[in-house]
């Protein structure tokens, strides 16, 4: 019984969680969903790559990563420009998009900040190494799904701030598990 109370408050604060950060996220970025999390993907992890890289990124089909790039680029968030081989294009924020993915960083820090602040340093420490094998085990899971044909959804740091993770410096425990350590 523990087992199965344990993984139901697990789903309920997960649903918490998530509304508290694309709502923060959201209200920054006066858009929703994918839209939202583009902006975020763009400013870092997805600089200057394509609408396909993107798109998957955020979990639309070809056609939605069109029409949500063709809105970014109509609202001056981003930009196309030549792509590498000269048959791609690649996307890059504007200023006032990188402006829009910072207020959005800032909001989704104030949101997760808030949920933090009930636990002292040692709930904190402990929290951490959980959350890094969960988030470990589930871009394990999303991998075999992809390698099995089936679509998980979108990247698990579409909204993240990849330096905030560590990313640069080796201690982002997803990309960690994508890369196979």
């Amino acid at each position: 019984m523990v087992e199965e109370q344990l993984a139901n408050v697990l789903g309920a604060f997960a649903l918490a969680l998530t509304d508290e950060m694309e709502g923060a996220a959201e209200k920054a970025a006066g858009r929703s969903g994918a839209g939202a999390a583009a902006v975020v993907a763009l400013s870092e992890l997805l600089a200057g790559r394509s609408v396909d890289d993107l798109r998957r990124a955020v979990g639309l089909t070809h056609s939605g990563g069109v029409r949500m790039v063709d809105r970014l680029v109509t609202d001056g968030l981003a930009e196309r420009r030549p792509g590498a081989d000269g048959r791609t294009v690649a996307l890059a924020l504007t200023p006032a998009g990188r402006r829009l993915a910072e207020q959005m960083r800032d909001a989704r820090h104030s949101a997760l900040h808030g949920v933090l602040d009930v636990l002292d340093d040692r709930e904190r420490d402990a929290l951490a190494g959980v959350l890094d094998k969960l988030v470990g085990a589930a871009v394990a899971r999303r991998l075999d799904a992809r390698a099995a044909g089936v679509d998980p959804g979108g990247w698990l740091c579409r909204l993240c701030d990849p330096v905030a993770c560590g990313r640069p410096e080796g201690r982002c425990p997803a990309a960690n598990a994508a890369a196979g350590g």
